[in-house]
């Protein structure tokens, strides 16, 4: 995946900010005074950061192995692929 290495200061930055963002959950949910609702917060920031992440990877792979290839049968794996990867997220 060379366009993943093309990519990689942004995506290693998204992924230290869901480091941060993990880290301070698990703070808030060892904390024994905090608040439910910031907890959620929490939670849903780190979700809406990772699927962030998976949106761009996403981007990128699907440019550059569905839409970028000549070869239609080339395209047509490759397509397949996608699909089974967007089954498994959507367990």
């Amino acid at each position: 995946m060379s366009h993943v290495q093309h990519q990689r200061n942004p995506l290693l930055a998204r992924v230290r900010r869901m480091a941060g963002q993990v880290a301070a959950l698990e703070t808030s949910l060892q904390s024994t005074d905090a608040d439910c609702t910031d907890v959620l917060m929490q939670a849903a920031a780190v979700r809406g950061a990772a699927h962030g992440l998976l949106m761009a990877l996403l981007d990128e792979h699907l440019q550059e192995h569905v839409v970028s290839p000549t070869d239609p049968a080339e395209r047509a794996a490759e397509a397949q692929v996608l699909v089974r990867l967007l089954r498994a997220y959507g367990k």
